[in-house]
């Protein structure tokens, strides 16, 4: 994938290399900042709408001023400028929009704050959502815990868990690999929400497992039932898995990635080549 060298920075468009960041700039001393990745088809940002409304209620939640310019469309308009300085609007793309608090001080910043964005893209090899042709090999993560709290449903730069949960895998000859919470049950993948096929019943670890407020994960909650599924929001163990029918990793980008493996037990896909079906139907 071609990932650009240029990027949107409040409206500018800049030569990444040449992007003015200071070396007290909040995401980078404490993480405080969250952010989107927004697919573009090459001609829409899917469910960006979704996207637009998980963005402001965590600014909200993270205590940040909305601006008051900030609208759906003026945001849906800098992300295509910075596709168009990239040469990229005509293909389909991954956007990453991170929003940040931009103000001097420590933990507890100055009064003086305001909000600033940077928005990148790349290329991205498929328009439409494509169902991943072998089954995803993983296994559960278990040296650290994803906190049951508001915070870890939302998608911030704090990532330390994901990025150890991922070195984990990689280490593992693992595709992936599933988060646990303190009550030792599955939360979500390391990019992705978990949905577990049982007897013909999907099941999702519920928000307050700790699991993210998924963009793809609520498409699919909110459609299931027009598509012929029962959807369950409960928790489940790793013990559980052992008896699922199937297995999917399901994000904005991807759309669901089914899982061939787990340890010794092995997954069929049947049901995630009808839903990916959906899913292009539907955006």
């Amino acid at each position: 994938m071609y990932l650009c060298a240029m990027i949107n920075h409040n409206g500018e468009i800049l030569d990444i290399d040449a992007v003015p960041f200071r070396a007290d700039f909040r995401p980078i001393q404490y993480g405080d900042a969250l952010f989107e990745t927004v697919k573009y088809n090459g001609t829409t940002f899917v469910n960006w709408e979704d996207h637009y409304f998980r963005a402001m209620a965590s600014m909200r939640i993270l205590r940040m001023e909305i601006p008051m310019d900030w609208s759906p469309e003026f945001i849906e308009e800098q992300m295509l400028e910075t596709l168009k300085a990239s040469h990229l609007e005509h293909g389909a793309a991954r956007i990453r929009l991170t929003i940040y608090r931009d103000a001097e001080g420590k933990y507890t910043p100055d009064q003086n704050v305001t909000m600033g964005y940077i928005i990148q893209a790349e290329a991205w090899p498929d328009a439409d959502f494509e169902l991943n042709k072998n089954g995803l090999s993983i296994d559960v993560y278990k040296d650290h815990e994803v906190p049951k709290s508001m915070l870890s449903n939302l998608k911030t730069t704090n990532s330390l868990l994901y990025t150890l949960a991922g070195i984990f895998a990689r280490e593992n000859d693992l595709d992936d690999v599933l988060l646990i919470n303190s009550d030792k049950h599955i939360v979500e993948g390391i990019s992705s929400n978990v949905f577990m096929l049982t007897n013909g019943v999907l099941q999702t670890p519920p928000l307050e497992s700790g699991a993210l407020r998924g963009v793809m994960r609520k498409h699919i909650i909110r459609n299931a039932q027009s598509w012929g599924f029962e959807v369950v929001e409960k928790g489940f163990s790793p013990f559980d898995l052992q008896r699922a029918d199937e297995v999917w990793m399901t994000n904005s980008m991807r759309g669901i990635q089914w899982v061939g493996s787990y340890r010794k037990k092995s997954y069929t896909n049947t049901v995630a080549k009808e839903i990916i079906a959906k899913l292009n139907e539907s955006v």
